[in-house]
């Protein structure tokens, strides 16, 4: 089969408008969130992370609701001031996470991996800890981060 050239230009254009509105709809929807940088170190990696910080209740209620599209190395991230369990959900919430469990050592005390979009179960932590990170489900299997990996914000 043979394409124009013509052809070609504008369906890679397609594809690269559809990318760039999906990253700016992200950036919309995340605007008022602190963005910082942040690292997980394995035993053969370290994996740095551009992340939001969901600081305010109106924002930990919001975290990645809506969100359609997220870079591989972009997450967001739950802090709290005293460790507790935390309980979350995926209302709203239309891509697979990893949710990565940071317990007070600022070490990964727990993994759930590819949560269910849009689900209402909850979804808890291991113990008591200082906060959860999420990323696109399935990054902690195709980088082999682990409980006992060290989490950083730097």
């Amino acid at each position: 089969m043979r394409h124009r050239p013509a052809a070609l230009l504008l369906m890679l254009a397609t594809l690269l408008a559809g990318s760039a509105a999906t990253a700016a709809d992200t950036a919309r929807l995340l605007a008022g969130f602190t963005r910082a940088r942040a690292m997980i170190e394995t035993p053969v990696a370290c994996h740095l992370l551009d992340i939001w910080v969901a600081e305010t209740p109106e924002q930990r209620a919001q975290g990645l609701m809506f969100v359609h599209d997220l870079g591989e190395y972009e997450g967001m991230l739950f802090p709290r001031r005293e460790p507790a369990v935390l309980h979350m959900w995926m209302k709203n919430t239309y891509i697979p996470l990893d949710m990565l469990f940071i317990g007070r050592d600022g070490r990964i005390a727990g993994i759930t991996a590819q949560t269910t979009p849009l689900s209402e179960t909850t979804l808890s932590s291991p113990g008591p800890v200082l906060g959860v990170l999420e990323l696109n489900g399935g990054f902690a299997a195709r980088h082999g981060v682990r409980p006992g990996d060290r989490f950083a914000i730097y």
